[in-house]
This record gives structure tokens, C-alpha cells and sequence, in this order.
């Protein structure tokens, strides 16, 4: 293996264990930033050595093993050593250098994960330093790929974070998840990590593939979880019904080389019906607790609308329409009212649409966003506009940090050129 292709193979791995890393370490220094940079210097010495020794069989393990031996280093010269091995003598979460298996990942790390988000969202901290935390230590999303999602500066987003983690250390945050009330006043916070950490996953903001199943399906185990702790919390409910629904479409939201497929022209039967059933499980349970529906089971039911649907031409738009309208009005923002705009365009017509998302083209939290050309594209196609929807194509194209989303806008743009020659309209997907 070249050392390009180890470096590659290098950073795949990090990205899906470094969560499991941070948060194993976490339960053991009760530090998130620390946590963070022991996980770190594991990966500094697999870049050193795997390139020449190749790659372990478990490298999950391996680095693990590596950032416990960088952390019982530091316990060792702790000038708190005494107390912390005091703590491990009164049966403690810390450990000793006995207790470190060196060739295997703790048992417990699955729920070190839920409690690090617990942590993360701690009251102390601020809601937007609580989620970007969360996402850069959870999701292992860059700074960039969080400043993207919150429209905001990446020096913004990088401030916040080591803010964040010195407020953690000063407080001296517990590592356990909360129970009774402060469970609940979390929870709102927790349940939006969970949901950005999907969402990054199901579309991926930036890199070569358009898709991060791993990140997806650790976001919908911890929805799961949530549920059986917060069994009489709706919006739990729903946002797992959400994810249950949304993951049943991996298979079919890639072509062979890895390309995205539209919703519309996805291979229906490929979606997983399992997932469905629990997806709309997990929505009746939510409407059987007698709150009012929440953004997530809002976008629950949007979901439902698609899955319920045996071909594309049977969508039921109107209905996704009044509920991209009810969502609208418990959570207002430019993004759902451009995709409300989008479903009025097929519920009603592309004109009616189009002049919704002419509306928001000013709007400077969507200014760069490449949902917004692309879908004007779309609706511009529908109405037989093919210069103006080729160019809006393009103009989402370069908008786009996702190579896979570049290339698909590019070819529908060529699609608008090609069809605009000849003289034709129709919707070039």
C-alpha cells in the first residue's frame, strides 16, 4: 500500500472510530478535551507506523490501546494522581493499568457515546457551543463542515469549541446521563446533535461521496436509546421514525459508482421495509401520546408521505405540502420554507412554486446555499425554461463543497443545454 492510500485508509478509519475513541477516553480522564487530544495522538502514531507496518486487523483497538497508554502516562504525572487513584481505590469510573485491555475496545463504549452527548450538551454551556461541541467531538465533523451547517463563520464555530471545552473542564462536568428533570431539559439539544449528526451523514456537506452510513446509523442507534429512555417524550419518537424512514433509502440513494438518485427516481423496491415498518411505528407512538407533534414528527410524517408511496407519480404532495406549511409554523426558517416552496410546486404546479423560491432568493442564510439554485433549476426545467435552468444548475455546482452533488448538477445542467438545442422542455433528472 502506497503511503497516499494508507493516508486515505488512515483517515476513514479515524472518522468512524474516533467518536468511540473520545468518548471511551472521556469516561475515563472525565475530560472532553483531553479526551480529544489523547484520541489525537493515537492518530499522529498510527500515521507514523501504519504506513509501514500496515494496517492492523482491528485498528479500532489498536488505537484505543494507544490513547490509553497516552493517558495513564498522564495520570502518572498528574499532580492529581493521588486523588484520582484514590477515586479508583473507592470503585470509581477511573482505571488502572490493570484494567486497560490492550487488545480489545471496552465493552461499554456504546453507551459512552450516549452519555458524551449528555456531557456535551451540558446546561452550562451555550445551545449553539452545546451543538457544535457535540458535532466536532460525536459526528467528527470539521469546523468548516459545522460553520456550513450553521451558516456561520468557521473562526465562529472554531471559538466556540474551545470555549466549550474549557467551560466542560472548569465545571468539572459529570460524565453519567442525566435523569428526571435535567434529562428533559437536555434533551431538546441532545435530540438536535443526533439529528445534524444524521443529517451529515445522509448528505454528506462536503468530500467525495454523498453519502456517511456509519455516521447515519450510530445517529439512529443513539435515537433508538433515547427511546427507551425517554419513553414518553414525542419528538424521540419522531425524530427515530425520521431516521428509521430516511435510512430505509441508502441502497437506492447511490447508482453502482456511487452517483446520487434523486428521491423521484429511485428504485423503490430497493428501500429497506423494515425500516419503514419501524419508521411508522415510531410515528404512531408519537401521535398516541396526545402532545402536539413536534418538528421531527413533522418531518416524520413528510417521510411517511414518501414511504407510503409505491411509485413516485403516487406521492401524496398536497398533504406534504400542508404539513411543510404546519412545520413551517413551529419552526420557521428559510430552509423549510424553500422546501415548502419545493412541494407546492408539485402539489400545485411549477409557477406556484417558482414564485416561492423567487421569494427567499434574497435571503442571506441561503445565499450560498446550493439548494436553492438547484431547486429554482428544477422548477425552471418543469416550466420548459432551459437556458435559465441550466444556469441555475451550474451556479448550485459551484455553491457545492460535495464532489458527487457537483458532478449530478453539472450533468443536469448539460441535460438543460442539450435539451435547449434541440429545442425541447421537460425535466432533465
Amino acid at each position: 500500500m502506497t503511503v497516499s492510500a494508507a493516508k486515505r485508509t488512515i483517515e476513514a478509519i479515524w472518522r468512524m472510530e474516533s467518536p468511540k475513541l473520545i468518548a471511551g477516553l472521556a469516561r475515563m480522564v472525565r475530560d472532553v478535551g483531553l479526551a480529544e487530544d489523547f484520541a489525537q495522538d493515537a492518530l499522529v502514531i498510527a500515521m507514523e507506523k501504519w504506513p509501514e507496518l500496515g494496517i492492523p486487523d482491528n485498528p479500532g483497538a489498536w488505537l484505543m490501546t494507544a490513547a490509553k497508554r497516552r493517558a495513564l502516562d498522564y495520570l502518572r504525572r498528574s499532580k492529581l494522581r493521588e486523588r484520582k487513584y484514590e477515586e479508583i481505590g473507592k470503585g470509581g469510573a477511573m482505571f488502572a493499568e490493570d484494567d486497560i485491555n490492550l487488545t480489545a475496545i471496552d465493552g461499554e463504549i456504546d453507551d459512552d457515546l450516549l452519555r458524551l452527548i449528555f456531557t456535551t450538551c451540558h446546561p452550562a454551556l451555550s445551545r449553539d457551543a452545546r451543538v457544535a461541541l457535540t458535532l466536532r467531538v460525536l459526528g467528527g465533523l470539521t469546523t468548516d463542515e459545522i460553520a456550513r451547517a450553521f451558516h456561520v463563520a468557521e473562526s465562529t464555530i472554531a471559538q466556540r469549541i474551545v470555549r466549550a471545552k474549557k467551560t466542560l473542564s472548569a465545571e468539572r462536568a459529570g460524565f453519567e446521563a442525566p435523569t428526571g428533570e435535567e434529562l428533559h431539559a437536555r434533551l431538546a439539544v441532545v435530540l438536535e446533535v443526533i439529528y445534524l449528526m444524521f443529517n451529515e451523514g445522509y448528505s454528506a456537506t462536503s468530500g467525495g461521496s454523498w453519502i456517511r452510513p456509519t455516521l447515519c446509523q450510530e445517529a439512529l442507534r443513539l435515537g433508538r436509546i433515547l427511546t427507551e429512555i425517554a419513553p414518553r417524550e414525542s419528538e424521540v419518537h419522531g425524530l427515530t421514525a425520521l431516521m428509521e424512514i430516511q435510512s430505509s433509502r441508502f441502497r437506492a440513494r447511490t447508482d453502482a459508482e456511487g452517483n446520487p438518485v434523486l428521491l423521484l427516481d429511485q428504485n423503490r423496491a430497493l428501500w429497506d421495509h423494515l425500516l419503514i415498518r419501524r419508521g411508522l411505528a415510531a410515528i404512531e407512538r408519537a401521535q398516541s401520546l396526545g402532545q402536539l407533534l413536534g418538528p421531527y414528527a413533522l418531518q416524520a410524517s413528510i417521510a411517511a408521505c414518501h414511504a407510503r408511496a409505491g411509485t413516485a407519480e403516487e406521492t401524496n404532495w398536497p398533504r406534504i405540502a400542508a404539513l411543510y406549511e404546519a412545520l413551517l409554523r413551529t419552526q420557521p426558517s428559510p430552509i423549510i420554507a424553500l422546501n415548502r416552496a419545493v412541494a407546492i410546486g408539485m402539489a400545485f404546479g411549477p409557477e406556484y412554486g417558482l414564485q416561492l423560491v423567487d421569494e427567499l432568493s434574497n435571503e442571506p442564510s441561503l445565499i450560498v446555499y446550493s439548494q436553492l439554485p438547484s431547486a429554482r433549476g428544477d422548477l425552471l426545467a418543469k416550466l420548459g425554461r432551459m437556458e435559465e435552468a441550466r444556469e441555475q444548475f451550474e451556479h448550485a455546482a459551484s455553491l457545492t463543497r460535495n464532489e458527487r452533488e457537483r458532478q449530478q448538477l453539472e450533468k443536469r445542467a448539460k441535460a438543460c443545454a442539450a435539451l435547449e438545442e434541440h429545442g425541447e422542455g421537460g425535466n432533465p433528472s
